[in-house]
């Protein structure tokens, strides 16, 4: 079968009119082949979040994610930048970092070898003998990475093109929230989720279901005052849905209003909106007047995902006397919410893998759908073209 045969013909349904458009096959969502695709097609050569540099806000901090088979760790230097290096030895390949901390240096438990914050071999026991070692060859490797509005994105293209003109639309709808300006909060890490990494993001950005699945979002925001952000998949790399509210600054929570201070530099429309965002593959964004939720979602499998969560806040919420108990409250109410997600994610899951699995007509309400799918329809082709054999594999 050629790439221009098969599943990658059947793609075009998904990327034409909204009002005509249908889901991706199926075989999108369930196999492993497809995830291999991907990985490759996307992965390995877009700008991918795995955080946000409010987790290592001091020199010596550091957390480690893992993107399929590579472990990564972001560091904040001495002098004050973030890298994202390999969390790998380059002795034998033992990992030197886990978890998240803070220290003056990674020291390998296997045989000691020392590195610096800025990934240099400072030190490797026992190598004097070897003629011709030079340790500036052997430190940890170091990927291309651009921060925006906070969020540390890295790429292994070393071709990429810079992120940020990508994300001019994204960047005008969070201008007078200042993120920079912001205090970062953990909300959890979430393991082995049983779904795709694109069904994760469809539902984040579906406004269709949220007056349905989501009892009492109706009586804040209709589906009905939904608008979408043009998109541009030639140049945009976001799809953003902003929806009015049916009052000033509602929040976040089952009580609808600000738990926090809202941020003091949006405008009045601001105000009468939450906002849905994505920065695909990988980030996901909830903008409402108090605060900022979002997801770093990283695929564990075709049919599994691992979620870190964190929240932005004014800095004001620091002084806050009861400030951590209105946070355990919003993260409580935040979990309930994603409670009936989690569910039906996980059905849904289920279902694409069933031999009944539809390609349902869109609503209106699911532009955003549309929008992702030609996001990622683009990516398809791209890589179907530079590796027939990898778009075959997948059963292009």
């Amino acid at each position: 079968m050629s790439p221009e045969n098969g599943l990658l013909e059947a793609l075009e349904a998904s990327i034409v009119d909204v009002n005509e458009a249908v889901p991706l096959p199926p075989a999108c969502y369930v196999t492993e082949e497809f995830l291999a695709f991907e990985r490759q097609a996307i992965f390995d050569r877009d700008w991918v979040c795995i955080g946000h540099e409010g987790q290592i806000p001091n020199v010596g901090d550091y957390f480690t994610v893992k993107l399929f088979d590579d472990p990564l760790l972001a560091v904040r230097g001495t002098d004050g930048q973030v890298r994202v290096l390999s969390a790998v030895c380059q002795h034998r390949g033992m990992i030197v970092a886990e978890g998240a901390g803070n220290g003056s240096s990674f020291r390998c438990p296997y045989h000691f070898w020392v590195y610096g914050l800025d990934g240099q071999l400072l030190g490797a026991p026992a190598m004097e003998q070897r003629v011709g070692f030079d340790k500036s060859c052997h430190g940890l490797p170091q990927l291309r990475s651009e921060i925006w509005n906070g969020f540390i994105f890295m790429t292994f293209n070393d071709e990429a093109g810079e992120l940020t003109p990508t994300l001019g639309g994204l960047t005008r709808i969070l201008e007078n929230y200042r993120l920079d300006e912001t205090v970062w909060l953990d909300g959890g890490t979430f393991e082995d989720l049983p779904w795709n990494w694109k069904v994760m993001l469809e539902n984040f950005v579906d406004g269709y279901h949220n007056n349905r699945l989501h009892s009492g979002i109706g009586d804040v925001m209709p589906c009905s005052d939904a608008t979408f952000w043009p998109f541009d998949e030639a140049r945009d790399n976001h799809i953003s849905r902003s929806n009015r509210t049916l009052k000033q600054d509602a929040s976040f929570n089952l009580t609808r209003e600000p738990l926090f201070p809202v941020f003091p530099h949006l405008s009045d429309e601001d105000r009468w909106h939450w906002n849905f965002a994505l920065v695909p593959p990988t980030l996901a964004l909830a903008i409402v007047p108090d605060q900022v939720a979002f997801f770093t979602v990283l695929p564990t499998g075709a049919g599994s995902i691992s979620i870190q969560i964190g929240y932005l806040f004014h800095p004001r919420v620091l002084e806050m006397p009861l400030f951590d108990v209105l946070f355990a409250q919003a993260k409580a109410d935040v979990d309930n919410f994603n409670g009936a997600d989690i569910h039906a994610d996980t059905m849904v899951q289920v279902g694409l893998r069933s031999r009944f699995a539809p390609r349902g007509p869109y609503s209106w309400q699911e532009t955003t759908l549309q929008q992702i799918n030609r996001w990622l329809v683009k990516r398809y082709r791209e890589h179907s073209r530079r590796d027939p054999a990898a778009a075959r594999a997948a059963g292009l």
